[in-house]
Parts: structure tokens; C-alpha cells; sequence
């Protein structure tokens, strides 16, 4: 890791792609080192009524989320609300937020998250649980590592 942030490019083909069901992707973009912590970053794509994630919230960072294409629904504190293309969400660390895309058609966004902490970990796994590769109570250990803690069942909208 560098000892101070330098400029950085990530080519779309030198992201890592990790595969959902459905078509869906995340595209893992900047995971925090190449920045010193600055942020890390991310591309989701999601299939038609998928959800990107459930309630959780962070301590330490604050989330934002710019949606590149189609409609997402965003749990923010308890309320539901649809965000379409262009629209840009801010996330505060404690607000307790969760995700998806709209049922009638997929959606995609970029998001980034500051300061940064290293997370592509915590994406591969949601790779793998969405796949049925391993379950929900995976996630358990990795709550504090990865600054995400869940808030209630998966079942939320």
C-alpha cells in the first residue's frame, strides 16, 4: 500500500466481477488500499425485485449511492422510497438502511464508501450467499471487520 494516496484508474476490465443470480453483478472498483483509506467503491447490478442487500448499518463510514440505471428502492430509517436513474442517496454512519431493485425491471448503481474500509471480502461472500453457496449466518463474524451490522431479517420490504 502506498504511504500516501495516489491518482487512481480502474478499467472496467480490471475489475473483479462477482456473479448473483439472475444476471446480477458487483463490480468491486477500489477496496480502500490503493486510496489509503480515502474510500472504496463499487458497481451493483441487479436483476428485477432482487435485493442488493437487508437493513444494516455502518459505525464508521458513510455510504453514497448514484443510480446508474432503472429504479432502486432504499430503506432508510424505516422508510420505503424509490430512486431512479440519476438520483443520488447519502447514507450517515447510524442510519440504518437497506436496498433493492424495483420489481418491474433491473436496476444499477455505484456506491462508495468513506473513509474506506477493505470490503471486497465482505462482497465476495454476499456473492456466495446469494448463489447458495453458504447461508446469512456467515456474515456473522464479519460484522465488525467489514463495519456492517444487520438490523432485523431479511424480509423487509
Amino acid at each position: 500500500m502506498p504511504s500516501s494516496p495516489q491518482a487512481l484508474i480502474v478499467h472496467e476490465r480490471d475489475a473483479e466481477e462477482v456473479p448473483l443470480p439472475g444476471g446480477g453483478q458487483f463490480r468491486l472498483l477500489e477496496d480502500s488500499r490503493a486510496t489509503c483509506g480515502l474510500l472504496g467503491a463499487n458497481r451493483l447490478v441487479l436483476p428485477a425485485g432482487a435485493d442488493g442487500t437487508r437493513p444494516h448499518h455502518h459505525r464508521l463510514s458513510t455510504e453514497l449511492f448514484y443510480v446508474l440505471g432503472g429504479t432502486m428502492e432504499f430503506l432508510l430509517d424505516g422508510t420505503l422510497t424509490a430512486v431512479g436513474k440519476g438520483g443520488l442517496i447519502v447514507v450517515p454512519p447510524g442510519v440504518v438502511h437497506g436496498f433493492g431493485a424495483v420489481a418491474d425491471g433491473p436496476a444499477e448503481f455505484f456506491a462508495v464508501l468513506t473513509p474506506g474500509i477493505e470490503r471486497f471480502g465482505y462482497f465476495r461472500q454476499l456473492g456466495r450467499i446469494a448463489r447458495g453457496e453458504a447461508g446469512w449466518d456467515s456474515m456473522d463474524a464479519l460484522h465488525e471487520r467489514y463495519d456492517v451490522h444487520f438490523v432485523g431479517g431479511p424480509q423487509w420490504r
